[in-house]
C-alpha cells in the first residue's frame, strides 16, 4: 500500500510541476515558433502515436506478470516477457515499414496544408518516426514495473523526464531553436527515461529475460488477450490521435493548433483524475481470483476520490477557463475554451469507473470492452467529418464527446453484466452528494463575474482561488467521509485530532 499511495503522491507531484511549467512554456513556445508551427507539432505528434502504440501487450506483461508474481512463479513471469518481447520485435520491424510509406504519402493525405507547411511537416514526421521506432521495444518496461508494484520508481522516472523535456525545450527556445529542435529533444528525454526504466528494473524487480523459451500455447494466450487489448488501443487512437489528421484534411493548421489547446487541457485532467489508474491491477486481480464481493467497496473507495478530483477541475475550469485560455494563449485560441469543456465533460462520470474497467481486465472480459471500444470509434468517425466541416475544432470536439458518451454507457451495461456490479449504488454513493456543492460553485461564480471584470492575472488568480477554497470547503463539509478526511490529513502529516 505504500508503493500505491506513495506513487500516487508522486503522480500528483508530477503533474502539479507539469502544469505549473506548461502554463508558462506553452505560450512561450507559440510565440516563439508561430501559431501554424505548433499545429504541425500537435499534429506530428498525433500521427506518431496514432501508429505508435504497445498494440496490448503492455497490458499483457502487467496482467500475467501480476498473476504469475501473486502465485509465487517468478519463472513464469520472466518466460511471459520473453514472449512478449519476441512480438514486440516482429511489430517493430512492421511499424518500421508502416510509418516509411506515410512519409511517401503526406501530400496527398493533408492538402490543406501549404507546400512550406508539408515541407516543415515531413522533417518533424522523420524525427518523430525514427525515435518511435527505436523506443518501441522498450514500451513494456511500465508494464514490468506495475507487474511488480514498482510504483515509486516508476513516476520517480516519469517525473524526471518531464523535468527533462522542459528544461531542454528552454534552453532551445532562450537560444532561438524552432520546430525541429522541439521534436528532437522530445526523442532525447525519452530515450534517458527508457534508461532510466532499464536500470529499476534491473535494481529493484527479479525479471529476466529468456529469449530461448518457447510456448506455443502460452503465446497464443497472449496474443488473445492483447488482440482485444490491440483493438480497444486502435479504437481509442481513432479519437484524439486521429482528430489532428482529419482538422488537417478540413481545416487547415490553425484549426489543429485550436483543438491542440484543448487537447492539453484534457490531457491534464485526465492524468491528474486518473493517477490512481494503473496500481490497482495487482490488487484487483487477487479480489478476482479470491471474493469478488470486494470489488464493489474498492471501486467506491477510489471511484469518490476520483470523483472530487475531476468534479474540482472541470466545475473550475468551466468558471474560470474563458478567462484563463484568453490570457494564457491569446484570444485566438478562445474557441479552445468550447472545445476542452466538451473534451473533459465525459470523464465526469467515466474516470472514477476505472476500477470497474481494470476488473473488466483481471476478468479477461477485455472482448467485450473492445466492442465497445469499437462502437465508440464508429460514432466519432462518423460524426467528426460531418460536425469538423461545419464548426472546425469546436465540431471534431462535440463528435468525440458523443463518442465518449456512447463509450460510457456501453461500459456501464458490461458492468452490470459481466461483473455484477450494482452501478445505480455506485453512482448513488459516488456522486449524489456532488451535486449541491457544483450548484453553490457554479452559482458563486456566476455571481463574481457579474460584479467583477477578470481579464488580467491578478483578478483571474484571485477568482480562481476563491472558488477553490470555496469548493474544496463544501467538499469538506458536505461529500467527504471520515475516511477520506484522515487520508487528506495525512497527506500532508497532520494527526487529526480527536473528538
Amino acid at each position: 500500500m505504500n508503493q500505491i499511495k506513495t506513487g500516487a503522491l508522486l503522480s500528483y507531484i508530477g503533474l502539479g510541476i507539469n502544469i505549473l511549467i506548461g502554463l508558462l512554456y506553452t505560450p512561450w513556445m507559440i510565440h516563439s515558433i508561430g501559431r501554424d508551427n505548433f499545429g504541425l507539432y500537435t499534429l506530428a505528434m498525433s500521427i506518431i502515436t496514432l501508429f505508435v502504440f504497445d498494440f496490448g501487450l503492455s497490458s499483457a506483461v502487467t496482467r500475467f506478470m501480476a498473476k504469475y508474481i501473486a502465485e509465487g512463479r517468478n519463472d513464469k513471469a520472466n518466460n511471459c516477457l520473453s514472449l512478449v518481447y519476441k512480438l514486440y520485435i516482429g511489430i517493430d520491424t512492421i511499424l518500421l515499414l508502416i510509418l516509411t510509406a506515410v512519409y511517401f504519402f503526406i501530400p496527398c493525405i493533408y492538402e490543406s496544408l501549404t507546400p512550406a507547411e508539408i515541407g516543415k511537416f515531413k522533417i518533424v514526421y522523420i524525427i518523430a518516426s525514427c525515435f518511435s521506432v527505436i523506443s518501441f521495444p522498450f514500451i513494456p518496461l511500465n508494464g514490468v514495473l506495475s507487474a511488480n508494484e514498482k510504483f515509486i520508481q516508476l513516476k520517480l522516472c516519469e517525473l524526471a523526464n518531464k523535468i527533462i523535456i522542459v528544461g531542454t525545450m528552454s534552453a532551445c527556445l532562450l537560444m532561438g531553436y524552432g520546430l525541429y529542435a522541439l521534436v528532437s529533444v522530445n526523442a532525447f528525454a525519452g530515450i534517458i527515461m527508457i534508461v532510466l526504466k532499464l536500470y529499476c528494473v534491473r535494481r529493484f524487480t527479479d525479471t529476466k529475460i529468456n529469449f530461448g523459451y518457447k510456448n506455443s500455447r502460452e503465446r497464443k494466450e497472449i496474443l488473445g488477450f492483447s488482440g482485444w487489448v490491440t483493438v480497444i488501443s486502435v479504437c481509442q487512437r481513432m479519437i484524439f490521435n486521429l482528430a489532428p489528421s482529419i482538422l488537417g484534411i478540413m481545416s487547415g493548421a490553425a484549426s489543429i493548433a485550436v483543438l491542440g489547446i484543448a487537447i492539453t487541457i484534457e490531457g491534464y485532467t485526465y492524468t491528474f483524475a486518473s493517477a490512481l489508474n494503473g496500481m490497482f491491477l495487482p490488487k484487483v486481480s487477487r479480489i478476482m481470483a479470491s471474493d469478488s464481493s470486494d470489488l464493489m467497496p474498492l471501486m467506491i473507495r477510489i471511484g469518490r476520490l476520483q470523483a472530487m478530483v475531476i468534479t474540482f477541475i472541470v466545475i473550475i475550469f468551466i468558471c474560470v477557463g474563458q478567462n484563463f485560455i484568453n490570457l494564457w494563449v491569446g484570444e485566438e485560441f478562445s474557441s479552445s475554451y468550447f472545445c476542452a469543456i466538451l473534451l473533459i465533460l465525459p470523464s465526469l462520470i467515466q474516470l472514477p469507473q476505472e476500477i470497474a474497467s481494470t476488473a473488466m481486465v483481471a476478468a479477461n472480459k477485455v472482448k467485450h470492452q473492445a466492442i465497445v471500444f469499437i462502437a465508440m470509434a464508429i460514432c466519432n468517425i462518423g460524426l467528426a467529418f460531418w460536425l469538423s466541416s461545419k464548426w472546425n475544432a469546436i465540431g471534431i470536439s462535440l463528435s468525440i464527446c458523443i463518442a465518449y458518451l456512447v463509450r460510457t454507457i456501453g461500459l456501464n451495461y458490461l458492468y452490470v453484466k459481466d461483473l455484477n456490479l450494482k452501478i445505480h449504488y455506485f453512482f448513488v454513493k459516488t456522486f449524489s452528494k456532488l451535486i449541491l456543492p457544483v450548484l453553490l460553485v457554479i452559482s458563486a461564480a456566476f455571481t463574481f463575474n457579474h460584479f467583477i471584470n477578470t481579464n488580467n492575472w491578478f483578478a483571474f488568480i484571485f477568482e480562481a482561488a476563491i472558488l477553490s477554497i470555496s469548493f474544496v470547503g463544501l467538499l469538506w463539509l458536505m461529500y467527504m467521509n471520515r475516511d477520506e478526511k484522515n487520508l487528506a490529513l495525512s497527506l500532508f502529516r497532520i494527526r487529526r485530532l480527536k473528538n
